[in-house]
């Protein structure tokens, strides 16, 4: 339909011939047009909620109803809603506040500003809360935060994910303190929550501030958001009044949290059903093991067929056209969805990470990124991590952890970046980090070389049950030019440090520092990833039954340097 051919024009002859006047501004349908928030538009309402309330002019997002929200990301019929009678008091006895609630009440058909219940995602069953900004700007009293730590508790008897859309201006300022401590009551249901081995994912819309944010909306384990929502603890306006200055443009959104590492992703808003189903599936209780069970017959230990210096396997380990840690995933791996962020700082894209599945089994995959080509390797800064990418793949690996999933780490690192940020955000603590968590964690740990392994910011990813290295992969404690610089002032001497350094993948399984070589004869054929797709299903199927985990690898790495000759 045309807008133009809506209005309708009534025409008055006013006694001048070919003059026309109109007795009153044109009419529209009740109903039928809706103005954008965004561009100003006038759209039809139907193509809106045809399209996921989202602006055909300027795509910008319209907020949407507990209720239709509810409708757009669940299957049809399966919601069952709990608590829906739940009302707050008046702790404060504020003038009027009763009064409003219950105008809203009627208004909404809302009890309060969050609908909860369990529903089914895709034939999934999950516990939802959706806030509603209608009610107060989904402000949140007593009853926000009853309803929905009533709503996790339930979650963690029946044993259910919990999904949350949190959208809401903050703690309810007429309930005072009572509101306050409601940040307190769903941080703990949902620590219970966690504690149980559960999932928990947040979907942040706009907006998301004050103490939403600073309780249940930044809990999940995995935190999703909508394009360009408005995420903060103090709103924009606040934090101008408090400083004194404009804030700058994209401040405290989605784009601007997910560059700082605090969001796993942004989901277009038709995605989302999509995207969550995904997610549930990759954590999924109680699914049995795909790994097949038959040993794999194919031997991967080999030694070199090329009589090779140290010092030509540094420069193997170095081209441009050896498949980098995004092809090993791409190639090993099936239904991958990348997390990114470590919750502090930022997103370090010289770390890829994420879950996956592997012969139909959840994993969580890492790797130590290089590039494809220049562009690629500027952005991921030629694979050498900033202390947030090292702390994001400890938050994986611990996420990992309490979902019972292997780690599958592909190391290929010069080393990890060195850099006056670096240092002042604790590069040397974010490493000493890992390897202390990587040594308990309780779950099997594979790390594989595939080309460089550089130092501390290598073993980083290296503290594992089992440590493979790819023939012409290298692993030292500093670089061929590095060593060169040091001892003899002359980095051309790379090529001598490289033999004394004896960093070589024969000369690594020599000192017991990895178990297995893989061979490189047909790396640039499918065989050569077939080969490591059957070793690591006999790995993670051996390490998944071993009962002493945490003690024989305790135990790999304590060996290592022994015996000592004692005077």
């Amino acid at each position: 339909m045309k807008l133009d051919n809506v209005f309708k024009k009534t025409r008055i002859a006013v006694g001048r011939k070919n003059y026309i006047t109109f007795t009153r501004r044109p009419e529209v349908p009740e109903g039928l047009l809706r103005k954008c928030n965004k561009c100003g538009g006038a759209i039809i309402a139907e193509d809106v909620k045809k399209d996921h309330y989202i602006c055909p002019k300027c795509g910008g997002y319209f907020r949407v109803h507990a209720r239709r929200r509810i409708e757009m990301i669940t299957d049809e019929g399966s919601f069952e809603e709990w608590d829906s009678d739940l009302q707050g008091g008046n702790p404060l006895e504020y003038k009027g506040y009763e009064e409003k609630l219950k105008k809203l009440q009627e208004k909404t058909g809302l009890s309060e500003a969050v609908v909860t219940g369990k529903a089914k995602i895709d034939g999934r069953e999950v516990v939802i809360g959706v806030c509603d900004g209608r009610f107060l700007m989904a402000s949140m009293g007593e009853a926000v935060g009853e309803k929905i730590a009533r709503a996790v508790e339930r979650a963690t008897k029946e044993r259910l994910p919990v999904i949350l859309f949190a959208c809401s201006g903050g703690a309810r300022m007429q309930e005072g303190i009572v509101s306050l401590m409601q940040m307190a009551k769903t941080s703990a249901a949902l620590k219970r929550h966690s504690d149980a081995g559960l999932l928990y994912i947040s979907v942040l819309t706009d907006p998301t501030t004050g103490g939403v944010t600073a309780s249940f909306a930044m809990l999940g384990d995995v935190i999703l958001a909508e394009p360009k929502a408005l995420i903060g603890f103090a709103g924009p306006r606040v934090i101008e009044q408090t400083i004194g200055q404009k804030l700058p443009d994209g401040f405290q959104r989605a784009e601007f949290l997910l560059e700082h590492g605090f969001l796993d992703a942004i989901v277009e808003r038709p995605q989302m059903k999509e995207t969550l189903s995904k997610i549930l599936a990759l954590h999924e209780v109680g699914e049995g093991t795909g790994f097949n069970r038959k040993k794999c017959d194919v031997e991967l230990t080999s030694g070199s067929k090329m009589n090779m210096t140290a010092w030509q396997r540094v420069e193997l380990s170095r081209r441009k056209d050896r498949p980098v840690g995004s092809d090993y995933i791409d190639a090993l791996f099936t239904d991958f969805v990348e997390f990114h962020g470590d919750r502090y700082f930022a997103d370090d894209k010289a770390i890829i990470g994420g879950v996956a599945r592997f012969h139909g089994t959840p994993v969580t995959v890492i790797a130590q990124a290089k590039g494809r080509n220049t562009k690629e390797n500027i952005e991921r800064n030629f694979g050498m991590p900033q202390p947030e990418g090292y702390r994001k793949a400890l938050r994986l690996m611990k996420q990992a952890e309490k979902f019972h999933r292997p780690v599958i780490c592909f190391v290929d690192t010069s080393g990890a970046f060195c850099g006056i940020g670096a240092e002042e955000r604790g590069q040397g603590e974010a490493i000493a980090r890992n390897l202390m968590e990587m040594m308990t964690l309780n779950t099997p740990v594979i790390s594989i070389f595939v080309g460089e392994g550089g130092s501390g910011g290598a073993l980083a990813l290296a503290v594992s049950d089992r440590v493979w290295m790819l023939e012409n992969a290298v692993y030292s404690v500093i670089s061929p030019e590095g060593c060169a610089s040091i001892l003899w002032k002359d980095a051309s001497k790379a090529d001598v440090a490289a033999r004394n350094l004896k960093m070589t993948a024969e000369d690594a399984k020599n000192f017991g520092i990895i178990e297995e070589i893989i061979s490189e004869d047909q790396i640039d054929k499918p065989i050569f990833y077939e080969n490591i797709k059957k070793k690591l299903n006999d790995e993670i199927l051996l390490l998944m039954k071993e009962n002493d985990l945490l003690e024989k690898r305790y135990e790999r790495f304590r060996a290592i340097g022994r015996p000592l000759v004692q005077g």
